[in-house]
């Protein structure tokens, strides 16, 4: 595997056989020899509904990452890595299926000249930037800031690399670390100084193929989250007013967390249009012999993804992982009892989880003897493991094997002889029930509004709210100046691309002119 330090930036080899010697490191504690104590285990101090902010902050340090020493920095343990590169496999792999794109590694430092061409660009970037100023103890002479995103950096080489119309289309992506030194309320995951993503950065001959492709990645970014993540989200197009700054508009996948009532801005793909490639001067010379300008194209999603998935499926007892995602998808528990052949319980969990794993699914024996049975289920629950596998002396008298998941806690007893298949088909549901459930929530949450009044009764009622908008920048600012308060003012998620009717004299719920267009508005993180 090859990773980058979220710290230094370096590029770091890890063979896989390394990873998964931290990640059991995790999963196996030593724990105390001589106790059963529950203290160990570590539990969140307060319950999802009752102090959702705490109990995020307690299950994503429990298991999820390790915080630094610098305010808003964190470092993601095995765990977390375990999951980032099971969607990046995925993604690897859809990026192939477009041709021509090609993983790069972009400059993490980015000269000030560079960074400052694109005006709008770098104002909307401004209060992001980190700048380095010395090297050892000396002052630099010109400080270089460290990249809150790459399309500066990267589009200076574009106008060097693209010269004709066959040097297009020009795909490229990395994997990589990003700064943002403007960090108001840090939320590990959602809102840090420095995170890991994934950005892609493209060029074509013509808009037509620009917005085809922004509509692909798109589609690839709910794919991540609902068929991976089991998190419903909307496609919707962004306002001018937040849209990426430079760009011509943005679209996005929008999530709405129902115990906070606030939105998450999943991952974007942005188009640029030419202004980027106009400051670069990225021009080529087209079929006829003329010169032209290009069009672009750049998008991204980050571990935020990890941070919504524990926000959407986690309960009191701690994480619950989707089975697409889960490193470990099946732990398998030795229950021996007094005067129990305990050795031919060990052999049945680990002859079951041979067979597992022969079968590609992902599947771990606990077999630790200094905790009782009731603790490693716990233990287990709490990291979130999507189903466990229960083998004691009646389950081998029955020539069968106790299987409880942990979305819903349904316990099932199945045959031996068609163990994989079994374990397969729960393994389906659970991914699937996770989705509708949390689907489910937020349709709930949903409240459609056409006047002023309803909007601000369902605002204060921490709805994701859908509303009749003259798509005004002006009223946008209005709308978030009149409702700012302690928990945030309201703000246009996205206007969703799959838009309901909207009869022909609707008004705007804010302003009383004709409406263009539904769009959902919130709190956001």
């Amino acid at each position: 595997m090859v990773t980058k330090d979220t710290l230094s930036g370096l590029v770091v080899y890890l063979p896989k056989e390394e990873l998964l010697i931290e990640f059991k490191k995790l999963m196996f504690p030593q724990g105390n020899k001589g106790g059963k104590k529950e203290m160990n285990l570590r539990r969140p101090s307060c319950k999802k509904n009752e102090n959702f902010s705490n109990r995020y902050f307690e299950v994503c340090k429990r298991d999820m990452i390790e915080y630094f020493n610098i305010s808003g920095c964190y470092f993601p343990r095995p765990l977390t890595m375990a999951i980032w590169e099971i969607m990046q496999i995925f993604f690897d792999a859809e990026m192939k299926k477009m041709k021509v794109v090609k993983n790069w590694d972009f400059p993490l430092f980015v000269p000030p000249g560079v960074l400052e061409k694109e005006n709008e660009h770098i104002e909307g970037f401004a209060p992001e930037v980190g700048w380095v100023t010395k090297s050892i103890k000396s002052d630099l002479e010109v400080p270089i800031a460290t990249r809150p995103t790459s399309e500066t950096v990267l589009y200076t080489y574009f106008s060097k690399w693209v010269k004709g119309y066959r040097d297009l289309p020009l795909k490229l992506y990395q994997w990589c670390n990003a700064d943002r030194w403007e960090c108001n309320n840090p939320t590990p995951f959602i809102r840090s100084r420095e995170f890991l993503w994934q950005e892609g950065h493209f060029a074509f001959a013509t808009k037509a193929e620009a917005d085809e492709e922004l509509l692909q990645i798109l589609e690839l970014f709910r794919r991540i989250y609902e068929e991976f993540l089991a998190v419903p989200v909307v496609k919707g197009w962004k306002s001018e007013h937040e849209k990426f700054a430079g760009g011509l508009y943005t679209t996005s996948v929008e999530i709405f967390i129902p115990n906070t009532g606030r939105g998450v801005q999943g991952a974007t793909s942005n188009c640029l249009g030419q202004n980027f490639a106009k400051t670069y001067e990225i021009n080529y010379v087209d079929e006829k012999g003329e010169t032209a300008t290009v069009w672009q194209n750049s998008w991204t999603y980050s571990t935020r993804t990890i941070g919504v998935m524990i926000m959407i499926h986690g309960d009191d007892k701690g994480l619950i992982l989707p089975p697409k995602v889960a490193p470990l998808q099946v732990v398998v528990i030795a229950v021996p009892c007094k005067n129990a052949n305990i050795q031919r319980i060990y052999d049945a969990c680990t002859a079951t989880v041979s067979a597992l794993c022969e079968a590609g699914i992902r599947a771990e024996e606990d077999l630790r003897d200094e905790y009782t049975p009731g603790w490693k289920y716990s233990d287990w629950e709490m990291k979130g493991v999507p189903l466990r596998i229960e083998i004691g002396p009646r389950d081998l008298e029955n020539d069968q094997v106790r299987t409880v998941r942990r979305d819903n806690g349904v316990k099932e007893d199945i045959p031996r002889g068609s163990l994989v298949e079994n374990v397969k088909e729960l393994l389906e549901k659970i991914q699937q029930n996770m989705y509708e459930v949390a689907k489910q929530k937020r349709e709930a949450c949903v409240q459609e509004v056409k006047t002023w009044d309803e909007f601000i009764k369902a605002f204060n009622e921490k709805k994701f709210i859908l509303a009749p908008w003259c798509d005004e920048v002006e009223v946008e600012r209005d709308v978030q100046a009149r409702t700012k308060g302690e928990t945030g003012a309201a703000k246009t998620l996205c206007s969703p691309l799959d838009q309901p009717e909207l009869p022909e004299g609707t008004l705007c719920f804010a302003s009383g002119k004709p409406a263009k267009k539904w769009t959902y508005w919130g709190r956001s993180y």
